[in-house]
Formats: structure tokens, C-alpha cells, sequence
């Protein structure tokens, strides 16, 4: 496959990157200068599908990888056979990853094989612990070994990279998924769930609630849940929405703890836009996820973190984002502040979000053009 422009071919598999990837797809689709295709590893299938079609982008390449009880190693052999059809017969002349997948370090490998540049987005988060995020931390530090373009969504990545001597190439963005919300989030958005049609987000505080880590499982996840059932005890103008991980433990617990409650609503997890919806709508995010970190911020909804520690710093930094922790007494007490002082919950709903300004994807879409020679200037850099 030959063209006379230069050909970008983005590469991802997951839900999550499917999330962060698709607004970056349709932004390079629309430089008339680049030639952009999309190669989907399917390594979750019905959920990366679901967001394809909310985004409206199918994928050019589709390795379809997906089998049952499927391991780390069955799902990087078959990435890096699959990718080696598609870059044989693409031809890029640059290969766009997302993060810290198994798909991510395969097509990184994948391309490095075939000696086609590489572009990190989402680009130098680290713990440097690499048990903690595992298999995420390994696969990030050595994509970034390979990565000869780095898209970090803050100046703290960007840190991590300069610590690691990685200088060259790298642009300051923001992270994509503020950009993503701008197609999800719809003043007049009806859900497929009836009962987040029928919240009165008037008159009721909302609280979005999600509850899944491992980390979490066992009493810490029974002291979160306590301290919820509490919260709607207490404050009768509140209402508690919980899409519920399909985990077994995570099941057991939210039903064991909350069942039966008028104004706590547990239901099936939810798709992409209504999650972004439901989080437009709310009043206060709970949550042990690292993704409503960086998305609660920019719809102004204070966040409350259901863990004893954050990858996300900068978050808790900029104000947008409170640690409460997991036991019973805090997770309440930090909840019943935001709910009673209105000082506490504006600063943090007025926060600067650290993550981004909408404008990610076409810092990395100018950055890729800047790197063909096709614009005069690298992109501004994201400052919060």
C-alpha cells in the first residue's frame, strides 16, 4: 500500500486506549497532508467495539486476537504475527501506540522489527516499581526504550522521560481522553439505563460511584462499602449511582453491603457515553478507577479517591483530586464535607484540570506533522 503522503498507522486493542485513540484517529484523519489508518488488535473485543462505534471510525486492520482464557504471552505472539501482515503491506512510516498495554509494547515491538518509527502517546508514567503496575510498567518503560516520538499528557511525565535521558522527540500534550469527552458528553443525552433517565439531578446530589481494584478486595472494599451506605443514610438529598464491576468479589460485596437501599441504585456497567454522561450530570465522583481521575476534573466534578495512594499526582496537586483512602470513617468524613461545605467542594469543582484542555489530539496530530517536515513549528506545549 503506497501513497505520496506519509502514512500513519495507529495502533490499539483495549477499551481504555480505544477511549484516548479514536479522537486522535479523527483528527489525523482530517490532515489532508497525512495518510491515516487504524489497526485494531481486538484484544478486548465487545468492549473496543462499542467505543468504534460511538466515534463512528471503523478500523482499517482488524488482527482480531481475542480467545478465551488468553495469557500475556498468547496475546503479545499474536499481536507481533499479526502486526507483521499489516506493516508488510501498510508500509508506514509511522506507527502510533497508546500506553501501557500488551498490545502496546507488541506493535512498539512490532515496528521496531520492521525498523518504522514509533510514536508513545499517553508517554513516560512510571512507578518504578515494574510489579506495580504488572504487566503495565514493564511494557511502558520498554515501549519508551523504542518510542523515537513521546506524547506525555503532563510535565511530570515528561520529568520521567528527561531522568531516563529520553529528550529528543518528546512534545507535551495533555492527555487524549479530555478530548474524548467532547464527542460523548451531550446536553440532551438519553441513556439505555431507564433509571439515570429518571435521576432528579436537580434537587438530588448525585454521587457516581465505581469499586473494582484488587487491591481494594476484602475489608478495605467492606469499609468503603460501609462508609457509602452511611453516606446515604445520612444525607437524605443524595442518591448513590454504582455501575458494579462484573468481578464475583466486587458483586457479592456492593450487594451484600448496599442492597435494598431507595437511594442507592447498583446497575450493569456502562458504556462509554454514559459513564461521560452520568458524570456530566453528577454532583461527586467515589471511585478507585484511574481514568474518572482525569476525566471528572475537566466536566468540574471533584473527585475522591477510594485508595491509600494515586498514580496520578498531579491531580491531587492541582486540587481536583482527594485522597480518602479506605477506611470507613475517612472515606465518610471526606464525603460529608463536599456535601456540606460549599467552599471545600468549589475549590476542588474549580480546580485546573492537569490533564489537558481539549486540545491533545491536534498537539500530536501538529507534532506528527512537524516530524514529516509538513508545518514550519512544533506545537505549542500544554501548560495547565
Amino acid at each position: 500500500m503506497t501513497t505520496n503522503k506519509p502514512t500513519v498507522l495507529t495502533v490499539f486493542g483495549t477499551r481504555p486506549e480505544a477511549i484516548k485513540m479514536c479522537p486522535l484517529v479523527k483528527e489525523l484523519d482530517r490532515r489532508p497532508g497525512l495518510n491515516s489508518l487504524c489497526c485494531v488488535t481486538a484484544q478486548h473485543r465487545e468492549m473496543l467495539d462499542s467505543v468504534l462505534d460511538i466515534f463512528g471510525r471503523r478500523a482499517d486492520f482488524d488482527l482480531d486476537i481475542m480467545e478465551p482464557r488468553q495469557t500475556l504471552s498468547t496475546i503479545t505472539s499474536k499481536c507481533l504475527l499479526g502486526m507483521e501482515g499489516v506493516l508488510e503491506r501498510v508500509k508506514p512510516d509511522l506507527v502510533l501506540v497508546h500506553g501501557d498495554t500488551s498490545t502496546t509494547f507488541s506493535g512498539a515491538l512490532a515496528a521496531f522489527y520492521h525498523r518504522i518509527p514509533v510514536g508513545h502517546v499517553e508517554a513516560g508514567l512510571r512507578t518504578y516499581d515494574k510489579w506495580s503496575p504488572y504487566p503495565e510498567e514493564m511494557n511502558r518503560r520498554m515501549v519508551g526504550a523504542i518510542a523515537d516520538l513521546h506524547f506525555c499528557p503532563t510535565a511530570a511525565n515528561r520529568d520521567n522521560l528527561a531522568r531516563e535521558n529520553i529528550t529528543r522527540g518528546v512534545f507535551l500534550t495533555g492527555n487524549t481522553v479530555i478530548d474524548a469527552l467532547q464527542t460523548t458528553v451531550k446536553e440532551h443525552f438519553t441513556f439505555r439505563e431507564d433509571i439515570l433517565n429518571r435521576l432528579d439531578h436537580v434537587d438530588r446530589k448525585i454521587i457516581l460511584v465505581t469499586c473494582h481494584r484488587r487491591e481494594n478486595y476484602g475489608q478495605p472494599m467492606a469499609s468503603i462499602m460501609t462508609a457509602l451506605r452511611r453516606l446515604a443514610d445520612a444525607f437524605p438529598d443524595t442518591e448513590l449511582v454504582y455501575p458494579v464491576h462484573l468481578s464475583p468479589v466486587v458483586q457479592e460485596a456492593a450487594h451484600r453491603y448496599l442492597d435494598g437501599h431507595p437511594r442507592i441504585h447498583l446497575i450493569a456497567p456502562l458504556s462509554v457515553d454514559e459513564m461521560h454522561n452520568l458524570m456530566a450530570r453528577c454532583y461527586l465522583v467515589m471511585t478507585d478507577s484511574g481514568g474518572l481521575q482525569e476525566e471528572a476534573p475537566a466536566l468540574g466534578k471533584p473527585v475522591l479517591v477510594l485508595r491509600k495512594e494515586t498514580e496520578r499526582p498531579e491531580a491531587v496537586r492541582a486540587g481536583t483530586v482527594r485522597l480518602a483512602g479506605v477506611e470507613e470513617e475517612a472515606v465518610f468524613s471526606q464525603a460529608a464535607r463536599l456535601l456540606t461545605d460549599p467552599a471545600a467542594y468549589t475549590a476542588m469543582a474549580h480546580a485546573v484540570n492537569p490533564y489537558g484542555d481539549g486540545q491533545a489530539c491536534r498537539r500530536i496530530a501538529d507534532a506528527v506533522e512537524w516530524h514529516f517536515g509538513l508545518r514550519a513549528e512544533p506545537p505549542e506545549p500544554f501548560d495547565p
